[in-house]
């Protein structure tokens, strides 16, 4: 399921929201920038949890395992060997790398959808919780994010990266501050693309539930390169973060029922 729009009109210029997204686009067009230097740039500023808990324990001694394709140039035939490599030290530090992680992105796909899901949660999360606060959410919601899957996988040389974990939070304050939002909502089929309202908690509850599941698979080794423990708890420090905060009546009041409206296609 792929969002479109929410119900929900913002009361305030989302600065924060927009400030992100300049700041995750210039980060990327740094990544493609760098060419054949993306490989490097990754690991020494994502965050690779094999090499936060080595650095803890005063250990940097790390090997990584690479790939390297073969070409028999005889019989045509791409062959690949792995073999280990000394880790990569991390330009920032090893700690914050855990904030660093969550600017960088894997490719075209990976950094739009996040973008987009941002553009279409985060006005309305900012609404609520004040810049300040909101900024406070997202940045520690992405640190937390990542020690989640750093919990889940300590021995990982692997780099994490993506705003996916911050964004995260994001939708799991929404879907707590916003439970009756509607979504448009495209669904692809086999011959058509349509669009249908969906109640938010049901499509951010589908979509945690897949977190769950792909992280639960991922322990047995099916990880697929997601960092679906990120995605999840993320997701669950956002809510809880939202309903703390709205239980001690630290937020802004919600939009009330009278002012929503659906807007227009692509929300504009």
């Amino acid at each position: 399921m792929f969002p479109l729009h929410d119900d929900i009109p913002p009361r305030s210029t989302p600065f924060l929201t927009y400030g992100i997204i300049a700041t995750c686009t210039i980060a990327f067009l740094i990544q493609l920038a760098a060419g054949d230097r993306n490989k490097e740039l990754v690991e020494q500023w994502g965050m690779v949890p094999a090499r936060v808990v080595n650095d803890a324990a005063g250990d940097r001694e790390l090997l990584r395992d690479d790939v390297a394709v073969v070409v028999d140039n005889y019989r045509q035939v791409a062959q690949v060997r792995e073999f280990k490599r000394p880790l990569l030290p991390s330009v920032p530090g090893d700690l914050l790398t855990l904030v660093t992680c969550i600017f960088l992105h894997g490719g075209w796909l990976h950094f739009l959808g996040n973008m987009w899901f941002l553009h279409i949660f985060g006005d309305n999360v900012e609404d609520r919780f004040g810049h300040v606060m909101y900024l406070l959410l997202y940045i520690g919601g992405g640190v937390l994010a990542s020690l989640a899957q750093l919990a889940a996988d300590p021995t990982s040389t692997i780099p994490t990266i993506g705003a996916s974990g911050a964004i995260a939070a994001v939708m799991g304050a929404y879907v707590m501050l916003y439970p009756r939002a509607v979504i448009e909502t495209v669904i692809p089929l086999p011959i058509l693309f349509m669009s249908f309202p969906v109640p938010a908690p049901a499509f951010l509850g589908i979509w945690f539930v897949m977190q769950l599941y792909n992280g639960a698979a991922s322990l047995a080794g099916n990880s697929e390169g997601v960092a679906w423990w990120a995605h999840a708890g993320g997701f669950a420090i956002g809510f809880l973060a939202a309903a703390t905060l709205n239980t001690i009546h630290w937020l802004s009041p919600p939009v009330p029922q009278s002012e929503r409206h659906r807007q227009g296609f692509l929300g504009l």
